[in-house]
């Protein structure tokens, strides 16, 4: 990919030519002020800056419906700079940060604090989750409505990390957010099956003599929480699906009319119990590895469309959190610079999905579920100019030394990866050219309306 400035024209001007959108005909797309100026052939370069893009194709720009962040509280994990860094490395133009990081974000100070930071970094959109309970204890609502009409505006609520296990919380949550349309995501783990549980239940458990994690702890959790969200008559979203069961039962809610929606993991697309094996830390995870079985059920489950999103679970830890014995280790896996590539590998060279289909999976339903207006949208003229440019050819290894993140906790160190994310346009400024970071986006101050809330105005540039 090659770049060529013309002339004194406007420095939110950019001409990308002859690349496939979507995997289409090569065209040329142009961006001007933050938004899709024109798409076709042989467009006007006058005053832009050019991009060669032959060979590339253009992707609205990936929107990950879980990630940890950490900050505030824990950053000798990551920091909201670090994490979105390495997101927008990984095409990402809008991140969902996870309500676990310490002090929790239970209130509506916590995230207008992660809002603010994201914002400061200004390298994507990084749009907070609300916990579900209060200090994600599980014996309290949190501030639901509090968070949801702060200047952050959440729509996404979650315990990640731990269950909500309790039915009567679980329903009265999925109650509360239904009257600002909201949703509750759930991390489904019934926590009296997997008290001590150390890798998923089965084969390789048995023989290892590890304590194991069974398929039902998810699926009950699953199964009870579709059946309250139908009694309700709410959204319902299950985070980080791992078990063909577990896709089975969703697909049956799908099939009633409930209105759920479901994620999976790069790693759960790919990996297996097997590599448990070693007993290296760096593959301890939660929902564990599962089986080969289950990994081709996720495959296809995605292709389906039984499981809606790709969310990439970043968890990133300290070293000394995972380079230890197996049983004292953290559970998590770092995931937002290779997760483009991991799905690429899984779904699209196996062909089991286009690039248009990738695009539903990774940008478009995600900014649905999160209620993201301005991501996930069409590379039409007049659209937000949020859009990566992808090398699928590209092949690349694993160092988790030479990422952005924080986080070396990377089950794919050392693997050779297809596809590579060359640029990343964020509201219409390059966050990433050449496969490296450029410079971030630059938000306006906030301003205040006659009734005293806060906006952000019409952000500039460097």
């Amino acid at each position: 990919m090659a770049s060529q400035h013309q002339d004194t024209g406007s420095t939110g001007t950019y001409l990308i030519r002859g690349v496939s959108i979507l995997g289409g005909a090569a065209e040329d797309l142009l961006i001007r002020d933050g938004l899709i100026a024109g798409r076709g052939q042989n467009l006007p370069a006058e005053g832009a800056t050019v991009i060669e893009a032959a060979g590339l194709v253009a992707l609205p720009g990936m929107v990950d419906i879980h990630t940890h962040l950490r900050e505030p509280g824990r950053e000798d994990a990551e920091t909201v700079e670090t994490g979105t860094r390495a997101a927008a490395l990984g095409g990402y133009t809008a991140v969902h940060a996870m309500a676990n990081s310490t002090p929790v974000a239970d209130t509506a100070g916590v995230v207008e604090q992660v809002l603010s930071l994201g914002r400061a970094a200004g390298w994507v959109d990084v749009r907070p989750v609300g916990a579900v309970t209060v200090g994600l204890a599980g014996e309290q609502l949190a501030e639901l409505g509090a968070m949801a009409d702060s200047r952050a505006r959440v729509r996404v609520f979650s315990d990640d990390g731990v269950c909500v296990s309790d039915p009567v919380l679980m329903r009265r949550a999925l109650e509360y957010v239904k009257a600002f349309d909201g949703v509750v995501a759930q991390h489904a783990q019934e926590p009296r099956l997997t008290a001590g549980a150390q890798m998923n239940e089965g084969v390789v458990s048995a023989v290892l003599g590890l304590t194991g994690w069974p398929a039902v702890a998810e699926e009950s959790i699953i199964a009870r929480d579709v059946l309250l969200a139908q009694h309700v008559g709410s959204r319902l979203h299950v985070c980080h699906v791992s078990t063909a069961g577990s896709v089975e039962i969703v697909r049956w809610a799908k099939s009633r009319g409930i209105n759920v929606t479901a994620e999976v993991t790069p790693h759960h697309l790919w990996l297996t119990d097997e590599l448990v094996r070693s007993y290296d830390p760096v593959y301890k995870v939660n929902p564990p590895l599962r089986t080969d079985q289950d990994v081709q059920a996720l495959r296809s489950a995605l292709a389906d469309g039984t499981i809606d999103v790709v969310g990439t679970d970043h968890a990133p830890h300290p070293s000394e959190h995972k380079e230890c014995e197996w049983a004292q280790a953290a559970m998590g896996m770092t995931g937002l610079e290779t997760a483009l590539s991991v799905v690429q590998h899984t779904m699209i060279d196996t062909g089991l999905m286009d690039w248009d289909g990738f695009a539903r999976v990774t940008s478009t339903t995600p900014a649905a579920i999160g209620r993201l207006a301005d991501q996930g949208r069409p590379l039409e003229s007049g659209e937000p100019a949020n859009v990566i440019l992808v090398d699928p050819a590209a092949r690349w290894t694993v160092d988790p030394s030479k990422m952005a993140t924080m986080g070396r906790n990377s089950p794919f160190a050392g693997r050779e990866l297809p596809g590579k994310v060359m640029a990343t346009f964020f509201k219409g400024h390059p966050t990433v050219l050449d496969g490296k970071l450029n410079t971030p986006y630059r938000w306006l101050p906030e301003t205040a309306d006659s009734a005293g809330n806060t906006a952000t105005a019409a952000a500039g540039r460097p």
